[in-house]
């Protein structure tokens, strides 16, 4: 085993002597470039800093029983760097967005568990791109409740992405 000095992405990490150099080395040029060596900047290095991030460009626009619709409007803070939606994003704005689509069919007196959440990046989202987001809940019963939810930009109507959130709906506990 040895380690990579170059790098402060990767400075401290054992790699197996079975991994050659050049390898080495183009995971930390790729580590460095992706921002891996960066610092968190204080106001970022709080609890769920990125749900401040989210709730800034995500409004909604329609709320039914079972659907939700929201809008997205793409900023820096939000992408990755190749000028495209952060999975990440995607991933947290589904889980938000496949939430509240669940409470309008879930009611208040159960728990919402994520159990799973499934994400198909089907085209990029570039930056300043309007995205319309459309939850809709595909089943739910007394312990279960499944949400679809897909981004579509909105100048094309392309579909982007398409996630699946499957909830376990968990009784409070009573007191």
């Amino acid at each position: 085993m040895s380690t990579i000095k170059e790098s402060p992405a990767v400075a401290a990490a054992s790699v197996s002597s079975d991994v050659p150099t050049e390898y080495c080395e183009v995971v930390a040029e790729f580590l460095k470039r992706m921002g891996a060596a960066q610092t968190i900047k204080p106001q970022h290095n709080v609890d769920d800093s990125f749900s401040n991030l989210i709730g800034g460009l995500l409004k909604v626009t329609s709320i039914q029983r079972g659907k939700i619709s929201c809008f997205l409007h793409l900023k820096a803070p939000i992408l990755n760097a190749y000028g495209g939606m952060h999975g990440g994003a995607v991933g947290a704005v589904a889980e938000r967005v496949a939430i509240a689509c669940a409470r309008t069919v879930v009611g208040d007196d159960k728990d919402l568990f994520l159990g799973e959440l499934g994400l198909s990046y089907l085209s990029a989202a570039p930056h300043n791109a309007e995205v319309i987001i459309d939850g809709n809940v595909v089943r739910s019963g007394r312990n279960i409740t499944v949400v679809a939810v897909n981004f579509r930009l909105k100048e094309s109507r392309r579909l982007a992405f398409l996630t699946r959130a499957t909830f376990y709906n968990m009784p409070m506990p009573s007191l």
